[in-house]
């Protein structure tokens, strides 16, 4: 940023204090007949179609609705807000807001014709540019058009009626929260001419309290209530962001701890390392190609994020049979008009195990996704995919999971195995209607091991959640996955935020051939309570059942039982 910028954004920002500030107290003085003050005490005062500026440039002028109840500002959506008879609806024809918003504070701006950063004239004769001026939540002037109630309602109800038609569940689509303090320059952003950078971050805090266990669960895995505690689950850190090019690449730098990169080829420990390290290429025939270490593409589950699932850990089939992360280049695109997803990658980890490229081993894995149905508004998606994963095993591979709490001894477990190859294959189904999603998988891997009866290990899952304040987790067509709930209206914003109910059945058999890694039916149960987006606390219990035999001494097969719960505290920076 040079110091014109610097200057100008200063300026800018110290004129349109003044400004409000001067209009305001002039107000406050101004005869009762050159003002139109209205009460709004149970009321709403909805003014639509206001444009907000960036006065430092970094973000495009957004059109967006804004929305005041009893006298406090309370929402800035995208979308149709929801009136009633009794509330003020004004369109502000595209007008420039100036001045600062804050969630549950009482609102105070103006709306301007013109827009300052352009036009100077605009702050420096308000009195013929201003368009409305509201004061403590209560309109002092008003050069607006009010729009008939009758007509924004008529208008609301063909919405209602087009959406019910679209084969909505009991809510509507819900409304899309841009940022209300629009002049907020966001210290975790940078920008330049030839990069920009944004810094990530994650923190996951659990509580692990188990709550029965059998007699023969204990001779399986140990008495459980040692694990009962808290723990930092996750704690990631990073930049992302762009280099700009004539198509610009993204690039992701992020680190974690490698207890937390899960899978049966990873070797876990406490030390801090790279979690991700990749850059995204634009290729050829809109393709991009992803090189360095990231996901590998093999499932829905897998591709979404941990703390963005419907539950807190992944399931065991998926943690047992499919790496989380790897080292390779992936080439990725679509077609038949965005239902159609494609990916294929090589990986080989031997730059982070220290090895030669022809010692450590090779996988090929690819995904693709199909859309075989789309309502008109995409409030009903029914979505297909499968995967595929090779690999050589040139080194030595093992199955092992917890049951679906992170802060457990190992529930499978095979062991070492030297095999000559491995192949997975994954293949899922998944169904949203408005606030419900249906999501299940099915993964099974072929271990090529003569001297292991060359055993088949499998397992599946499904889930199902919904969420009870009406949000919808959108569809992302460039990976075939869906994405987080979305927040409509945060407890910042003297609203709910967003609240989830899910539940899974999952499956998993470690048996065959001369492996025995163990075999678990898990029931589990969720609440989980987004209060922003990025302030979440949620709440697991599940019920476990294992069979396999005693990890103390080779005993013919167990039966056991165990159940508990876990508490999660999630803060996104």
């Amino acid at each position: 940023m040079n110091i014109r910028t610097v200057f100008i954004s200063t300026l800018w920002a110290a004129i349109s204090t003044l400004v409000t500030s001067i209009f305001f107290i002039s107000v406050s003085y101004a005869e009762e007949s050159s003002t139109e003050a209205v009460d709004v005490v149970e009321q709403k005062i909805i003014i639509q179609s206001i444009t907000f500026l960036d006065p430092l440039g970094k973000k495009e002028p957004a059109v967006a609705n804004l929305v005041i109840t009893n006298k406090l500002f309370d929402l800035v959506t995208i979308n149709e807000v929801k009136v009633s008879s009794s509330d003020i609806v004004l369109d502000a024809q595209n007008g420039f807001l100036l001045g600062t918003l804050e969630p549950g504070k009482p609102a105070s701006f103006l709306i301007l014709d013109h827009d300052p950063n352009k036009n100077i004239e605009a702050l420096l004769d308000t009195k013929k540019h201003i368009l409305l001026a509201i004061k403590d939540g209560i309109i002092v002037r008003n050069n607006l058009k009010k729009e008939s109630n009758i007509s924004a309602l008529a208008h609301q109800e063909k919405a209602k009626k087009k959406a019910k038609k679209a084969s909505w569940l009991a809510y509507s689509p819900p409304q899309m929260v841009i940022p209300s303090h629009y002049k907020d320059a966001d210290w975790i952003n940078f920008k330049n001419d030839y990069f920009t950078t944004t810094l990530i971050g994650a923190l996951a805090m659990d509580r692990q309290s188990w709550k029965s266990q059998d007699e023969a669960s204990k001779q399986q895995v140990g008495d459980l209530q040692e694990y009962d505690g808290g723990e930092i689950r996750a704690l990631r850190f990073g930049l992302a962001g762009r280099i700009m090019f004539d198509s610009p690449w993204v690039y992701m730098i992020s680190g974690a701890t490698n207890a937390f990169d899960k899978g049966f080829d990873t070797k876990t420990t406490d030390d801090v390392s790279f979690f991700d390290w990749r850059v995204d290429i634009p290729s050829f025939a809109n393709t991009t190609l992803s090189i360095g270490k990231q996901k590998e593409p093999m499932s829905m589950e897998r591709s979404i994020g941990m703390i963005f699932l419907q539950m807190q850990e992944r399931t065991v089939v998926s943690d047992t049979l499919m790496p989380s992360r790897n080292v390779g280049a992936v080439l990725s695109g679509g077609g038949l008009d965005n239902r159609l997803t494609w990916a294929g990658g090589i990986f080989n980890d031997w730059i982070e195990n220290n090895e030669s490229l022809s010692e450590s081993a090779t996988q090929f894995v690819g995904r693709t996704t199909w859309l075989p149905y789309v309502s008109e508004d995409e409030g009903q998606i029914f979505h297909l995919g499968a995967g595929l994963r090779y690999s050589d095993a040139k080194e030595t591979i093992r199955f092992s999971s917890e049951p679906e709490f992170n802060k457990s001894p190992a529930f499978i477990d095979s062991g070492d195995i030297d095999a000559d190859n491995t192949l997975t294959y994954n293949l899922e189904a998944s169904w949203r209607k408005g606030p419900f999603w249906m999501l299940s998988e099915y993964t099974k891997t072929k271990v090529k091991a003569e001297y292991l009866g060359n055993p088949e290990l499998d397992g599946y899952h499904v889930s199902a959640s919904y969420s009870l304040t009406g949000e919808m987790r959108e569809y992302n067509h460039k990976s075939g996955v869906f994405s987080p709930i979305s927040v409509a209206h945060s407890v910042y914003q003297n609203g709910w935020g967003a609240w989830e109910i899910s539940t899974r059945y999952s499956v998993f058999n470690g048996k065959d051939g001369q492996i025995d890694a163990g075999s678990t039916n898990i029931f589990s149960f969720g609440l989980s309570w987004w209060l922003s987006s990025k302030f979440n606390v949620s709440f697991n219990y599940r019920w476990i059942d294992l069979d396999r035999h005693s990890f103390i001494e080779d005993t013919a097969d167990l039966h056991g039982k165990s159940n508990g719960f876990s508490t999660r505290i999630v803060l996104l920076l």
